[in-house]
């Protein structure tokens, strides 16, 4: 039997290890830890609440960062992350915001829906004020009851890299940033990491 670790991203055979029941019961805590991402609360206060606490925090961080030292810890904080929150149980993304609708996203799902490019841009999208073509409405249309996503394989590129906590858009986009960790709970869970309030 194979037994991934969540926190170190490793398998390995059973039967464990003291190395390796030590991983799997750290994982297990981990998860008990942050089982609070799913009802919206944090060690007794609501996440977004902290957030916006630890705004200046964040900033102060990001204005100044190690680049080099942050690039090498965002992968592993990123799956961790992953590991204990499920977007499912979220999607405020979704809900509240919608990403960019680039050329070869318009492309790719109106010929997936079947459509013509201008009839999937009349239905959909909107220009934004930075001239980017933008969902319509809020919640996104394409967003179910469930939380599933109905273009899901072929979602747009922003979608599918946000909430981009493994990417130097972390750290580059400041501003982005900032506003993500308001509402996206994986984005809250690596800057507290990172700036070591957690």
């Amino acid at each position: 039997m194979w037994i991934k670790c969540a926190v170190s991203c490793i398998a390995f055979p059973g039967p464990l290890t003291g190395r390796e029941a030590n991983c799997i019961a750290g994982m297990k805590e981990i998860k008990k830890d942050t089982s609070a991402f799913t009802s919206g609360e944090w060690k007794d206060v609501q996440w977004q609440k902290k957030a916006a606490a630890q705004y200046k925090t964040y900033a102060r961080m990001l204005q100044k960062p190690n680049k080099n030292k942050i690039l090498k810890q965002l992968p592993a904080l990123h799956e961790e992350a992953f590991s204990v929150i499920d977007c499912l149980n979220c999607a405020a993304c979704c809900k509240n915001y919608s990403p960019r609708f680039k050329t070869p996203d318009i492309k790719r799902i109106s010929k997936h829906l079947k459509m013509k490019e201008s009839a999937f841009i009349d239905t959909y999208l909107r220009l934004d004020e930075e001239g980017d073509y933008v969902v319509k409405q809020t919640p996104c249309p394409f967003l179910g009851n469930d939380n599933h996503c109905s273009i899901y394989t072929i979602r747009p590129s922003d979608c599918e890299r946000f909430p981009y906590t493994n990417e130097d858009v972390l750290i580059n986009r400041a501003r982005i940033t900032l506003k993500n960790s308001t509402f996206c709970p994986a984005v809250f869970f690596v800057l507290e990491k990172l700036t070591g309030t957690r």
